[in-house]
């Protein structure tokens, strides 16, 4: 093993600052890690990075040990730097009870409003956000990302009029972006120049939200997506092949020296774009220690009841770990005792289920899970995108309400908590479309918020001839749903259980998991349609709960799915 191999001796400033020529690496090869140096030479940039599994005492994640160089990072508390300790936890009552949340992914890469991403495939000459980025702005080699972060002004930011919104629309929990890929973290960060305090837009971005959010009853979480920009971001790196530009580095070359007299002076491109690595380098230890600072900081300033990591489990060996282990700790602090934090992280094995909540991106799941689980995902791109709106239609193309109201009933029938990404513009609003499909989703939640709010999953999920296609980036399977599927949940008492019918039927409805040849059968005292003053007729045999369908003087204003509310003798 390598001498300087996880031993922390510098902070990441230090580290960014080196030249070049003196910076050391470490890598796996064949199956022991050794130092190196670039080789520009047979440099190429990274994907989204797979780091290999290191022989390491205690493992390792994502390249980096579990065993931190650093003592008594985790703070005071029960929990420990690892998963056997992380299991301890509970999820909060209030995260079961609020069902559905908003997000809003607002950083400088909403500029060019054209979808996610854009702050690394502007570098990939030949993609068609670097095609987009020389009409617009020029190469990429004269104006590159940093000179974006610029331009991201928030000049029409409305946050209480938008948080107003949001609670109309149903929200119990509000979430903001804190940093992306691209490194920007969009607070006043105590460890991180590039932060939207110290430049454009010149405001504490998540200190405001935060405020807001409170204001308005709403819990507060942050997502912290940083730990992929050591290999995400190595694109601004490159140059282009071909052209009047061929060859000449792009502006991830600049170094803290090159910005005299800049508007960036003072604030090293290294610590935003990561130093050029060579490909298979692990994330050196300063970049570990900067990723746990930088959310640290985030954790202490804003206290958010929730904190989300874009990562399968927690990121960067040790130092994810740490930072885990140091929010539960803190929430206990500063809530008395009584746990209130919810940490998300992806692709979690069922052994873990109970240590965090896991998150399927724009996925569902197949079945009730043991513990609560969160699906999410975005009514466009995760960065605003233009041409969505621009599409024609009352929707345009991004997610129909009617969708979004589905994908949330499925995932709280299967004891999950949705959260609904809206975009914002770079002036700090969202688009009339986006605000329409939000207004549908509050008309429903008026009516219908009984049969989500304060739920628990029923004994079965659901039934229909129509089943979703469970996993990560699946969710679209949801616009097959129709008013032939129904999705169940139940309130706490077990008392009432509610059949929300995916749709309007035109005739009646048979619930054949109320049959008396049911698994668990129970019997029927009374059905409801919320919304309706109707009186709705039903009967129960061993085939199902079969309901008649009146003629309605008033039709409820829940076209995209209704609720029967059953009471059970």
């Amino acid at each position: 093993m390598p001498a300087g191999f996880n031993h922390y001796t510098e902070d990441y400033a230090a580290f960014c600052a080196r030249p070049e020529r003196e910076r050391v690496f470490y890598a796996l090869r064949n199956g022991s890690i050794v130092a190196e140096h670039l080789n520009n030479q047979d440099w190429k940039p990274n994907d989204w990075g797979n780091p290999p599994d290191l022989p390491v005492p205690g493992g390792s994640h994502d390249g980096v040990p579990m065993i931190s160089p650093i003592p008594d990072l985790a703070g005071d508390g029960p929990y420990k730097p690892d998963w056997d300790s992380l299991l301890q936890y509970e999820c909060p009552e209030w995260y079961r009870d609020a069902k559905f949340g908003i997000w809003n992914h607002w950083s400088p890469q909403c500029v060019p409003e054209d979808g996610d991403w854009y702050a690394r495939n502007m570098y990939m000459q030949g993609s068609a956000q670097n095609r987009f980025h020389l009409e617009h702005y020029g190469s990429p080699t004269l104006l590159g990302y940093k000179d974006l972060c610029a331009q991201w002004t928030l000049l029409n930011w409305r946050p209480s009029e938008l948080m107003d919104l949001y609670v109309s629309a149903g929200a119990k929990f509000y979430v903001a972006l804190a940093n992306h890929h691209d490194g920007f973290d969009t607070w006043n960060s105590k460890h991180h120049a590039w932060n939207a305090a110290n430049m454009s837009p010149r405001r504490d971005v998540i200190g405001t939200w935060a405020v807001e959010a409170r204001k308005h009853n709403l819990r507060f979480g942050v997502t912290v997506h940083q730990a992929r920009n050591w290999w995400w971001f190595q694109t601004s790196h490159g140059a282009d092949a071909t052209g009047p530009l061929a060859g000449r580095t792009y502006d991830g070359r600049l170094k803290l020296a090159d910005g005299r007299n800049e508007w960036w002076q003072d604030n090293d491109p290294q610590q935003l774009y990561a130093p050029k690595h060579p490909t298979d380098a692990l994330p050196d230890v300063s970049y570990v220690k900067d990723f746990y600072d930088r959310t640290r900081d985030l954790i202490d300033q804003h206290n958010p009841d929730l904190v989300y990591f874009d990562n399968t489990l927690l990121p960067l060996g040790w130092g994810g770990m740490n930072i885990g282990a140091y929010y539960y700790n803190h929430n206990l602090a500063v809530n008395g005792g009584k746990m209130e934090g919810v940490i998300n992280v992806k692709d979690v094995p069922a052994k873990l289920y109970k240590s965090v909540v896991a998150d399927i991106e724009r996925g569902l799941a197949a079945e009730i899970l043991p513990y609560p689980w969160q699906s999410e995902t975005c009514i466009g791109e995760w960065h605003y995108q233009r041409t969505l709106y621009n599409w024609p239609g009352e929707y345009g193309r991004y997610l129909p309400p009617g969708d979004v109201i589905h994908w949330m009933v499925d995932t709280v029938s299967k004891n999950g908590t949705f959260l609904l990404n809206v975009p914002g513009k770079p002036d700090g609003t969202i688009d009339s479309k986006e605000c329409r499909i939000l207004e549908q989703i509050g008309e429903w939640f008026k009516v219908n918020g009984e049969a989500i709010y304060g739920t628990r999953p029923w004994t079965v999920f659901g039934e229909g001839p129509h089943m979703i296609k469970p996993g990560s980036f699946q969710g679209n399977s949801v616009g097959q749903l129709d008013a032939s599927d129904i999705r169940y949940t139940r309130n706490k008492a077990g008392t009432m259980v509610y059949a929300i019918v995916l749709g309007w039927p035109q005739r009646g409805v048979l619930l054949q998991s109320f049959g008396s040849s049911a698994a668990k059968p129970v019997k029927v005292a009374n059905v409801e349609l919320l919304g309706s003053a109707e009186k709705m007729h039903f009967t129960q045999s061993a085939e199902g709960l079969r309901i008649e369908w009146p003629r309605f003087t008033t039709i409820p204003p829940s076209q995209y799915a209704v609720v029967l509310k059953v009471s059970l003798a």
